[in-house]
């Protein structure tokens, strides 16, 4: 049996060999590189994941997709059985396994050591379901990584084009005893839609929702959009730009474009409507932005987007009783901004938990509430509800002692915890849930935006000799080295009214980032770049 193993490992490593000198490291993004250096990745992966998948006994899932990243990259990242994303301790696997010599034997050696410490067999069941983007190259590279998983006696479900977010859920579908290993995409559909429709039809109103012009990044989205759209027509005018049929993927348009420069897309006619959005290539992100009267252009990012979703929610538990028996709270990253924590926690009253960057970090911590919010500034996010929650809501909303108002309520609740995404942010579950909140709360953009006002802030990277260097502790808040760094941010923060700044290094890169905020534009441009100044001098 090994020989034939250790064969068709040859055969693979022999098509798709590894570049000399090449190192890689799987952070919570995966892999990601230039399209024509990832297939030996693909072939680790191939095999990781089918060991994960016989250490779960369920299906796991792999994504090829580089996201936001130009079209020329691609990237693959592993989805757990859970429709989460993939534990810590593979990753350290499928590092290990990218490390090692391309010798077939070599990587044999350590797949059957892998075996004896996991507790399984090679002829164990394993099932993996691969979806990717519309990048050229996506094809090839998940059919290198269907035959690495095969060799490893491996089922394959080919879900073909899909965006990361219906991948995770698929995924969690299939493994989860409610729905018995099934999943089709009209099922996803099916759910976003229909909670969408029940929402708008259940809310007493005589409005209608305005039109919603999309920024689809040229990206896999665009065509899931556009069975949205078709679905939806009666109920919400969606017009889809930057839609695939022209134009590069990411280039110039998608949320992490829209995010950094703080511009419109191109390929969007701004004259012609008065709300706008942007999502990203593989659809996991989400930034709204609109024009104002003074012909400005203006941002909702994930923070904003955690300020609607909390203000919506707190306000159907009050109406329907419920607030007092539901521990909600709000997870953001040290990038989220100040006033948008002094408004979630001094106004709303709502407590702000802060942890490391990275989207594993915020979901784990969500899981600790009844309602867990969290939201990246660059628009990934998603609500997390408890089975405790489910069942308050469900009783209520059942419960006829109630009054109307409050079962109301509790089904407009129950509706929207059903159009969410819980296994990861997706930008059209999360566009849908926007459209839905602004329609409910009976509230525009500028309304929206003017909840709070951002504090001024500035993002540098600075190149390092070793990003080690930096270490940091608080959620990325503080550096404990180098020595003496943290002391002279602190010295330089203390001289700009609302001023803040903290310094953290790649996961992937020899550079360091440099956040700042204050309460002007100039003072925050002037502390990043003071603080930037202090970084390069305590790293040469």
């Amino acid at each position: 049996m090994s020989n034939l193993v250790i064969g068709k490992l040859k055969t693979l490593i022999r098509k798709y060999p590894k570049p000399v000198g090449i190192v890689v490291d799987y952070d919570t993004t995966g892999f990601r590189a230039r399209a024509e250096t990832l297939p030996w990745i693909m072939i680790r992966i191939g095999l990781a994941a089918s060991l994960r998948s016989k250490v779960k006994q369920g299906c796991v899932g792999v994504m090829i997709t580089a996201s936001h990243n130009p079209g020329h990259d691609n990237g693959v990242k592993l989805v757990d059985a859970r429709g989460e994303m993939l534990d810590q301790t593979l990753q350290v696997y499928a590092n290990n396994l990218c490390a090692l010599d391309d010798d077939a034997e070599v990587l044999w050696t350590y797949l059957e050591t892998l075996m004896i410490e996991l507790n399984i067999q090679l002829n164990d069941e394993a099932i993996i379901g691969i979806a990717y983007d519309n990048r050229e190259s996506s094809p090839l590279l998940a059919s290198i990584v269907k035959r690495a998983a095969q060799v490893l006696h491996t089922i394959i479900m080919d879900f073909e084009l899909m965006t990361t977010p219906q991948l995770h859920y698929a995924i969690h579908c299939y493994n989860d005893d409610e729905f018995h290993g099934c999943f089709n995409e009209t099922g996803y559909f099916e759910k976003l839609c229909i909670s969408f429709q029940n929402l708008v039809t259940m809310t007493p109103s005589d409005r209608s929702l305005e039109s919603l012009a999309i920024d689809a990044a040229n990206g896999v989205g665009a065509f899931k959009l556009a069975q949205i759209r078709r679905i939806l027509e009666k109920f919400i005018p969606l017009d889809i730009y930057n839609d695939g049929r022209k134009g590069h993927l990411n280039e110039k348009c998608g949320a992490d474009y829209v995010k950094h420069n703080q511009i419109a897309p191109d390929g969007i006619p701004l004259k012609h409507y008065s709300k706008f959005c942007s999502i990203d290539g593989d659809a996991d992100r989400l930034v709204y932005f609109f024009i104002d009267k003074n012909s400005q252009f203006r941002l909702l990012d994930g923070d904003r987007f955690s300020v609607l979703f909390l203000s919506f929610l707190s306000l159907k538990l009050k109406e329907a009783q419920l607030f007092d028996d539901v521990k909600i709270g709000v997870v953001q990253t040290a990038y989220s901004n100040q006033n948008s924590t002094d408004y979630i926690v001094k106004i709303m009253k709502v407590p702000v938990t802060c942890v490391r960057s990275g989207v594993k970090y915020l979901h784990d911590k969500a899981l600790d509430y009844d309602i867990g919010i969290y939201f990246e500034a660059n628009g990934h996010g998603t609500v997390l509800f408890s089975d405790d929650l489910k069942m308050k809501v469900k009783a209520a909303s059942l419960n006829q002692q109630r009054t109307q108002e409050q079962r109301l309520a509790a089904n407009q609740i129950g509706a929207f915890i059903n159009l969410i995404n819980e296994t990861v942010g997706d930008a059209i579950a999360d566009l849908l849930a926007t459209e839905v909140i602004l329609f409910i709360l009976n509230m525009n953009l500028d309304q929206w935006l003017a909840l709070y006002d951002d504090l001024p802030q500035r993002l540098l990277k600075v190149t390092v000799r070793n990003r080690t260097m930096i270490q940091t502790t608080d959620a990325e808040r503080r550096c404990t080295a180098p020595a003496h760094l943290q002391d002279r941010i602190d010295e330089l923060v203390s001289k700009y009214p609302s001023g803040r700044a903290f310094v953290r290094p790649s996961r992937t890169e020899d550079i360091v980032r440099v956040y700042a905020e204050a309460a002007t534009q100039v003072a925050a441009d002037e502390l990043a770049d003071e603080v930037r100044k202090v970084v390069e001098e305590l790293t040469k």
